[in-house]
C-alpha cells in the first residue's frame, strides 16, 4: 500500500525531525567516582544530609543551552576536592521548562551516579517582568537572575553557599572558597577589581542624579564580578536584599540607570560592602570582551579557578576548531561524547 502524499509528507517530517533530534542530542561519558580523603569528616551520620554542618554547598544554574559548559564545571569541583563526597549541588532551573528538566535530571544522574544534589524549580515567568535589555541578548535570560532569589529558594538550613557560573572550571579546593570569612554584617565574598572603570556599569542618567549617585556615598565600590560569590544566606534573608535587588531593578525599567544584565543591582546593593577573596578564585574573562569575543590571556598571579566570562565559549571555540589558547586548559573537563566515540 501507498501512502498518499499528504501521508508521505508528513512521515518524512517526521523522520527529520527525529533524526534532527537525536543529532543534535547531547550525551555525555559518565564522571569518575571521587572519594573523601581518610580525614573528611562523614556527613551521611547527620539525619539530614543537607543540613549537616560538614557538608560543602555549592549553587548553579542549570539550562540546556549551557549544560556542556556546567558538565565540565560540575567535574571540576570534586576532582579537585579534598573531601569530595562532602559537596552538595543546588541547581536551579527554569520552572517553565518542565521537559528540559527532566532531562538535565537525567543527565546529571547518569554522567554523575555518586554526586549529591537536589533542583529547584525557579520561577522565570515571575522575574521576566523586572528585566531590562541589555547589551547582549544572552544576559537577558531570566535564569541569570536566578542568584538573587537562591535564599528564597535553597532549605533554611543552608546557611552559606558557593555560587558558580556554568561558564567555569576550579583547579583548587572548593573547600578553601567555601572557608572565606564573612565578618561583621557582610553578607557576601567575591574577588574585587577596584582598577576597573567603575561608573562605567551605570549611565549618565545615574550619576547626573544626586540622589542615585549618592548610594556609593561612603562605600569604596569597587567592580565584582557575581560569577563566583561566598553567599550568607542567612544574613542575606534577615536583611531581605533579594526585595532590595528588585527595587533597583524596578527603578531601571523606569529610567535606565545601567547598561550590563543582572551585575549592575549587585553593585549598587552590595559594592564596597563585601568580604575579600584572593583573585586566584575568578581569573575571569576569558571568554573575552562582550562584542567580539576576543582572546585573552590570564591575569598577573596563581590561578584557582578559571571563568569563561565575555561572549566566547571554550566548547563553541573548540567546535569552530577556532580556540583560544586558555581554551586548551578547559578541555580535560569536557564530559561531551564525540560523535566518533557513539558510533564505534
Amino acid at each position: 500500500m501507498f501512502m498518499s502524499s499528504m501521508a508521505t509528507h508528513v512521515f518524512l517530517i517526521s523522520l527529520y525531525l527525529l533524526f534532527y533530534s537525536h543529532a543534535t542530542a547531547q550525551c555525555f561519558k559518565e564522571a569518575p567516582k571521587f572519594y573523601n580523603s581518610p580525614n573528611c569528616p562523614n556527613i551521611n551520620l547527620h539525619p539530614t544530609l543537607t543540613c549537616s554542618p560538614h557538608a560543602v554547598h555549592v549553587a548553579m544554574t542549570l539550562d540546556v543551552t549551557y549544560l556542556r559548559g556546567s558538565m565540565a564545571a560540575i567535574l571540576s569541583v570534586p576532582q579537585h576536592s579534598s573531601c569530595p563526597e562532602n559537596i552538595i549541588f543546588h541547581f536551579v532551573t527554569a520552572a517553565s521548562k518542565i521537559n528540559s528538566t527532566t532531562v538535565l535530571n537525567r543527565t546529571l544522574s547518569t554522567s554523575f551516579p555518586y554526586l549529591k544534589f537536589q533542583f529547584y524549580p525557579f520561577d522565570d515567568h515571575s522575574v521576566a517582568g523586572f528585566i531590562s535589555t541589555s547589551i547582549r541578548s544572552a544576559l537577558d535570560c531570566p535564569l541569570n537572575y536566578a542568584r538573587n532569589y537562591l535564599a528564597n529558594l535553597l532549605p533554611p538550613c543552608v546557611e552559606k553557599i558557593v555560587y558558580l557560573d556554568s561558564d567555569l572550571v576550579l583547579v583548587d579546593d572548593i573547600a578553601k572558597l567555601a572557608a572565606t570569612p564573612l565578618s561583621g554584617d557582610v553578607v557576601l565574598a567575591a574577588p574585587e577589581y577596584c582598577n576597573a572603570n567603575f561608573s562605567s556599569y551605570f549611565t549618565p542618567t545615574f550619576w547626573s542624579n544626586p540622589s542615585l549617585s549618592l548610594t556609593f556615598a561612603g562605600r569604596r565600590a569597587c567592580y565584582f564580578n557575581t560569577g563566583v560569590m561566598v553567599i550568607d544566606l542567612a544574613r542575606w534573608r534577615d536583611g531581605d536584599y533579594t526585595k532590595k535587588i528588585e527595587e533597583w531593578m524596578e527603578l531601571q525599567k523606569r529610567m535606565r540607570i545601567y547598561e550590563l544584565g543582572s551585575l549592575p543591582p549587585f553593585l549598587l546593593v552590595f559594592a564596597g560592602n563585601i568580604g575579600p577573596v584572593d583573585h586566584r578564585w575568578n581569573q575571569h574573562g576569558l571568554g573575552g570582551d562582550n562584542f567580539h569575543g576576543l582572546c585573552r590571556d590570564l591575569h598577573p598571579g596563581p590561578a584557582s579557578l578559571l571563568h569563561w566570562s565575555g561572549k566566547g565559549k571554550p566548547w563553541a571555540r573548540l567546535d569552530a576548531n577556532r580556540p583560544c589558547p586558555l581554551d586548551a586548559l578547559w578541555a580535560p573537563y569536557d564530559l561531551l561524547e564525540t560523535r566518533f566515540a557513539l558510533e564505534a
